[in-house]
C-alpha cells in the first residue's frame, strides 16, 4: 500500500498540484487521499483511475502493481453474484478478458506477486459457477474460463516450487475443461501437468501424460499440436531416446509450419513462436548429451528475447551456460550465467533458482568431464 500511495503521491507533486486540488478533482475527501497517499489506505483501482484522469499521466504502468490491485478489487464475478442476475454474455466476455490479462501479467510478473490474484479469480470463477444461473452456452464459456484460470494458477504454482498445489490445480482444470466439453483445453493442462512431472525425475510417467495429451486433443489447430508435440519432445529426451526425441522434434516443426491465418488459434498460444522452438530443440539436444548442437538455437532464441521477459529470459541463459560448461567453455559459461542472475534479480523464480544451482555445479573446480557428462536436472 505505501508504494502505491508514494507513487501517487509523488506524480501528484510532479504534476504540480495540492492535495485539495486533487480532492476536488477526484470528489474523494482530502483526508482519505492523505491517508492513501502515506499508506495507511488501500489505494483501489477507482482511486488510482481518478488520479490518472485528474493528472492525465498513466500510473498502472507497473504490472506488479496491477497485481496488487486485481487483489484490492471486487470482480465482475463477484459484483454479479450479490445482484442475483442469470449469467450473459457481457459478463462472460469481461471474464475471458480478466483471464487474458493474468495470462499476459505471467509474462512480466513474478509468481509471489501473481498466483495470490489468480488464485483468487480462479475460486470467484468457480463460486460463479457453482452458484448462479446461466444459459448452456454461457455455462460452456465460463468452464472453459475456469479451467483456463485452473492451468495458469498451476502454471504459476509450480515456477513457485508448490509442485503439489499445482497438480491439483491442473486436474481441476481437467475436470473443468471436460464438463465444458472443450478436449483441447483439457490436453493444454495435461500437458502442463507432463512439464512438471518431467522436471521432478519421472520421465516416464511425463512421456504417457504428453502423449494422453497429444491423443486427447482431437480437434487441436496447428499451434497447439506443436505446443503439444513439443512436451512429447521434452519427455523423450528426459528418457534419453533419441530416436523419439528427433522425431517429435520434426513434429513439432511440421506443426508449427501448418500454421494459418484463416486457421484461428486459441490466445493461450500466443507465445509460442520459432524462437521458443528453438529453445526447447536445443535443451534436448543437451539432455541427448550433444551441447555443441544447442549453444547456436540458445544463442539466437535469447538474442531475440524480449528484455522485460526477465524470467524466461534468465532461465533460457541458464541453458546456454550449460551448453557451454559441457562443451567445456567454462568461461564463456561464467559469464553467461552472471548475465542470467542479472535478470533472475528482476523476477525471483523457484525454477531460476534451482537452475542455477544445477548449472553452478558443473563449474566447480575440481569436478571432471565425467560429471560434466552427467545431465543436468531441472528441478
Amino acid at each position: 500500500m505505501s508504494e502505491l500511495g508514494a507513487a501517487l503521491r509523488a506524480a501528484r507533486n510532479a504534476a504540480g498540484m495540492s492535495l485539495a486540488r486533487m480532492s476536488k478533482a477526484t470528489h474523494y475527501s482530502e483526508p482519505y487521499l492523505s491517508r492513501i497517499e502515506n499508506g495507511l489506505r488501500a489505494a483501489k483501482p477507482d482511486v488510482v483511475t481518478a488520479y490518472e484522469d485528474a493528472l492525465g499521466v498513466p500510473l498502472r504502468s507497473d504490472p506488479v502493481r496491477r497485481a496488487h490491485e486485481w487483489l484490492l478489487a471486487d470482480s465482475p464475478m463477484v459484483e454479479h453474484r450479490r445482484s442475483g442476475r442469470q449469467v450473459g454474455k457481457s459478463l462472460a466476455d469481461k471474464l475471458d478478458a480478466r483471464v487474458i490479462e493474468l495470462r499476459h501479467l505471467d509474462d512480466v510478473v513474478g509468481s509471489a506477486d501473481l498466483l495470490p490474484a489468480i488464485e483468487k479469480e480462479l475460486t470467484e470463477a468457480r463460486a460463479l459457477v457453482r452458484t448462479s444461473t446461466f444459459a448452456e452456452p454461457i455455462g460452456r464459456r465460463l468452464l472453459t474460463a475456469t479451467g483456463e484460470l485452473a492451468q495458469l494458477a498451476g502454471w504459476v504454482a509450480s515456477d513457485a516450487g508448490k509442485h503439489a498445489d499445482a497438480e491439483r490445480k491442473y486436474l481441476g482444470g481437467v475436470d473443468a475443461a471436460e464438463e465444458a466439453g472443450n478436449s483441447t483445453l483439457a490436453a493444454q493442462l495435461f500437458w502442463s501437468l507432463s512439464y512438471q512431472v518431467a522436471n521432478i525425475g519421472k520421465p516416464q510417467d511425463a512421456l504417457l501424460l504428453a502423449r494422453s495429451a497429444v491423443k486427447g486433443a482431437r480437434e487441436a489447430t496447428p499451434v497447439v499440436r506443436a505446443l503439444l508435440l513439443e512436451r512429447v519432445a521434452w519427455a523423450n529426451a528426459r528418457t534419453r531416446d533419441q530416436d523419439a526425441t528427433r522425431r517429435a522434434l520434426d513434429a513439432v516443426d511440421d506443426a508449427y509450419e501448418a500454421r494459418s491465418a484463416d486457421i484461428e488459434e486459441p490466445e493461450w498460444v500466443y507465445w509460442l513462436n520459432r524462437s521458443e522452438i528453438d529453445v526447447m530443440a536445443g535443451r534436448c539436444m543437451i539432455e541427448l548429451g550433444d551441447p555443441a548442437k544447442a549453444e547456436p538455437l540458445l544463442s539466437k532464441a535469447v538474442a531475440t528475447y524480449p528484455e522485460e521477459h526477465s524470467r524466461e529470459v534468465a532461465l533460457y541463459l541458464s541453458f546456454l551456460a550449460e551448453s557451454y560448461a559441457r562443451t567445456g567453455a567454462f568461461d564463456a559459461a561464467k559469464a553467461t550465467l552472471d548475465q542470467a542472475a542479472s535478470f533472475a534479480e528482476r523476477m525471483p523464480s523457484a525454477r531460476t533458482d534451482d537452475r542455477f544451482t544445477a548449472v553452478r555445479e558443473l563449474l566447480q573446480p575440481g569436478l571432471g568431464r565425467e560429471r560434466i557428462s552427467e545431465p543436468v536436472f531441472e528441478q
